[in-house]
């Protein structure tokens, strides 16, 4: 019967591992598999990809005007 031992370990500064496995296992062949922790990838952008995105989420005042008048309605609100 095949068995299998799943163990967590830390990798070391160096780059290294340390797996210690039961006394009984000495002298055995084993066959060893690393899964690495998958991270989050964030693709990279370019200043123009920066630009564009943030274009399509803001939101744009025409005017100084507009922009008093949202400011007011605000305030405005946190009095009520």
């Amino acid at each position: 019967m095949q068995s299998a031992i799943r163990i967590t370990i830390r990798v070391l500064p160096n780059g290294k591992i340390e797996v210690q496995l039961p006394p009984e296992s000495a002298g055995d062949e084993v066959e060893v598999f690393v899964v690495l922790p998958e991270k989050a990838s964030v693709p990279p952008l370019s200043a123009i990809d920066i630009i564009n995105q943030s274009r399509e989420h803001q939101k744009l005042f025409k005017t100084s005007g507009e922009v008093d008048q949202y400011l007011w309605a605000e305030r405005d609100s946190w009095e009520s």
